[in-house]
């Protein structure tokens, strides 16, 4: 398998997944079963964890497959660090686009998602670009449903005193993806009795 492998690498490369580099040094595995693990990523379609443990011996956790299509010309999203939540978004510009104070735009992205039943996908804001520009989503978190099939794209805003330039490939926001319930409704005359009651909107002080 791995001579197989090392000969098609001379006319293919191969894209390695961000969350795979960085928990490379944990997998307990060599160079040559690395190499393996990619390929078996790059031409299978998919990060497929039991096909993998047939050709590799290693313990790896299982990630939720969700299909993608990317339209942009940049990476699919991935995560910067083993343990974030969020995947960085970068913007799909055939050109910059200027926010001005106050002003909004829709930011397109290229990327178009089919998330499992029971599954969001939650936009929200980067701490960088809020704190540092004023930068932030207009609707925050803005929702991807499981059955919305088309571009994803964010509404930017500039809650700054100052134009903001969105270059192309720029990290605009965040992605997390996480589950959700429905509810059914069960109208009742009345509510259960709690200490809190109807106090809000800073009952409990400033």
């Amino acid at each position: 398998m791995i001579n197989k492998v090392i000969n098609l690498l001379k006319d293919k490369p191969l894209i390695i997944p961000s969350i795979l580099m960085n928990k490379y040094r944990s997998l307990n595995i060599t160079d040559k079963e690395f190499v393996v693990l990619i390929y078996l990523i790059n031409y299978n379609g998919s990060f497929n964890p039991k096909l993998i443990s047939k050709e590799i011996n290693f313990d790896l956790k299982e990630f939720m497959e969700v299909k993608i299509i990317n339209k942009s010309h940049h990476p699919l999203p991935g995560y910067a660090t083993p343990l974030s939540a969020g995947m960085d978004i970068r913007a799909n510009l055939t050109e910059p686009v200027v926010l001005n104070p106050l002003e909004r735009k829709l930011i397109p992205t290229g990327l178009y998602i089919a998330l499992p039943e029971g599954y969001e996908a939650q936009m929200r804001p980067r701490s960088g670009l809020a704190l540092k520009h004023g930068i932030t989503l207009l609707n925050t978190p803005g929702t991807i449903d499981a059955d919305y099939r088309g571009e994803i794209g964010i509404i930017l805003i500039n809650l700054s005193s100052e134009p903001f330039t969105v270059n192309d490939g720029e990290r605009i926001c965040q992605m997390v993806i996480t589950t959700h319930s429905q509810v059914a409704w069960q109208l009742v005359e009345a509510l259960d009795d709690t200490e809190r009651g109807a106090g809000g909107f800073g009952h409990t002080g400033k």
